[in-house]
């Protein structure tokens, strides 16, 4: 049967979304409703075979399990990461895993959302084009910011930083980098961690609070503290001097 919605990308080709689990069942029920929306989907069971899908395939999105044989989805999830040629792909994390230390575990390891396997099909597919829109809105033309000894480069997903005389080249995930350049795009400005949330991850993107802190925290550990300050009981805001 043809598909009525078709899902393009910013370039015009179909998203392409890897899905990861080791149960049949849910691999089944996403692949066909996916599939059904108009969406190219590959499948893996375990954490080894996504990595090797990833890379062969380069999808748009990314649907990963936590608990599956030979590499689980925290490590599969950090492996991507790691990896230049695929660390900027959304991840959405959908887990039996349900607690906020999970939860905050999961965003710790570069996920960009989190869902319980409870959730209804219909608010994983919202998730997974809300993340395929976040990415769209991102393809912009190139943008260079530079901010007290930091240059920002929107289109390559860089950071660089200079000191004692030399520019060093910094990395971030998406979402670090996302959050860290909106920031720094409004010096002195201050944002609630709900601000934040809607203005980088976009509304329709289930988030809890704690994942701003998390992603702040590991802004700071690879570029030092004094850049994003903490506003007690408001948010943060990127130092206007540095």
């Amino acid at each position: 049967m043809a598909h009525e919605n078709v899902n393009p990308t910013a370039n015009g080709h179909t998203a392409k979304i890897l899905v990861v689990d080791d149960e049949d069942d849910i691999l089944d029920l996403l692949a066909y409703n996916l599939q059904r929306d108009g969406f190219d989907t590959l499948i893996a069971r375990d954490g080894l075979e996504a990595l090797d899908q990833a890379q062969q395939h380069h999808p748009d999105l990314v649907i990963l399990d936590i608990m599956m044989p030979r590499l689980d989805g925290l490590e599969t999830c950090r492996r991507l990461r790691q990896d230049p040629r695929l660390r900027h792909i959304p991840i959405l994390m959908l887990t039996a895993l349900s607690g906020e230390e999970d939860h905050i575990q999961g965003l710790d390891v570069g996920a960009d959302s989190y869902l319980p396997k409870t959730s209804a099909i219909g608010v994983i597919l919202s998730q997974a084009k809300a993340l395929l829109r976040g990415v769209e809105r991102l393809e912009q033309p190139p943008t260079l910011l530079s901010i007290h000894d930091l240059e920002i480069d929107r289109d390559r997903y860089l950071v660089f930083k200079h000191e004692a005389g030399e520019r060093v080249e910094l990395r971030f995930p998406r979402k670090e980098f996302e959050l860290l350049h909106f920031l720094a795009s409004y010096p002195g400005k201050v944002f609630s961690r709900q601000e934040l949330l809607d203005r980088v991850w976009g509304r329709d993107v289930y988030v809890v609070d704690r994942t701003v802190d998390v992603h702040v925290r590991k802004i700071r550990e690879k570029l030092g503290s004094r850049y994003i300050e903490t506003v007690k009981g408001v948010g943060y805001r990127f130092a206007e001097q540095a």
